[in-house]
């Protein structure tokens, strides 16, 4: 019997995580996905997996917590053990995060602390204490945005940690190509979901821009994102690597 693939989703309790996890168990993909303090939302996703006939796993993290990456390491070993009897994982999604709509002029130290540790200081750390259980030949996505291709006032810093994962993410390609392993940067547009306080979901004024600057004539939903991801991470992509995606319907173009 063919070995199932396993995915470890940041952050895939909800939002474009939650999407990814259902399309790539539909794909035949194990998932093991994270949340921060939501545990129900993790449950339901595990269950909805559970019921298709996949596998998945939910652990606790704070993908802005470095110090708690041994811990969470040693829970991610226990976990591959007892449920799948294996030792490592094929595919990485950074995913997890938290947004800030604030000006330049007004954004604090705390601010851009707090998007730094999440974004970019805890993105680069867990993946560095994750290679030792990424297979050979397997996938590192990591969730950029289309604001650091374009700019919205009100997004510098959250804009300004997504160009950063840009570039580190070439450098994973490079560094990591030995091992047969790809890198590449899948960059959303504007996404209804609870993003950011939900605004680009809920707030009508935001919602008909978004829709005005896109080629398409709409706001994306989850569903434009996770089946694209699903696909990034199949065979059928093997020669894809150190690339940025967008995948905004031709935001701002």
């Amino acid at each position: 019997m063919t070995t199932r693939p396993i995915a470890l989703i940041t952050g895939g309790s909800r939002g474009l995580g939650r999407n990814t996890a259902l399309h790539l168990a539909q794909r035949g993909v194990d998932v093991i996905v994270t949340y921060r303090s939501r545990a129900d939302e993790a449950k339901t996703v595990i269950a909805e997996i559970e019921a298709a006939g996949g596998r998945a796993a939910a652990l606790e993290l704070d993908t802005g917590a470095v110090a708690t990456f041994p811990a969470f390491v040693a829970a991610l070993r226990k976990t591959l053990r007892e449920t799948w009897q294996r030792d490592r994982f094929d595919y990485l999604v950074n995913n997890a995060g938290t947004g800030l709509s604030k000006p330049f002029a007004q954004t604090t130290e705390e601010d851009f602390d707090t998007l730094m540790n999440t974004h970019l200081k805890g993105v680069y750390f867990l993946t560095q204490a994750l290679l030792p259980l990424i297979n050979d030949g397997g996938r590192i996505i990591n969730i950029s945005s289309g604001l650091a291709r374009f700019a919205a006032p009100g997004s510098s810093a959250y804009a300004m940690m997504k160009g950063g994962i840009e570039v580190f993410t070439r450098y994973l390609a490079k560094e990591l190509g030995a091992r047969g392993i790809t890198a590449n940067t899948v960059a959303p547009g504007a996404i209804a979901t609870d993003f950011n306080g939900g605004h680009v979901r809920d707030n009508a004024e935001i919602n008909r821009m978004v829709a005005g600057v896109t080629a398409l004539g709409r706001v994306g939903v989850p569903d434009d994102i996770g089946p694209m991801i699903a696909s990034l991470l199949s065979d059928d992509n093997r020669w894809v690597n150190a690339q940025r995606i967008e995948v905004s319907g031709g935001m701002n173009i």
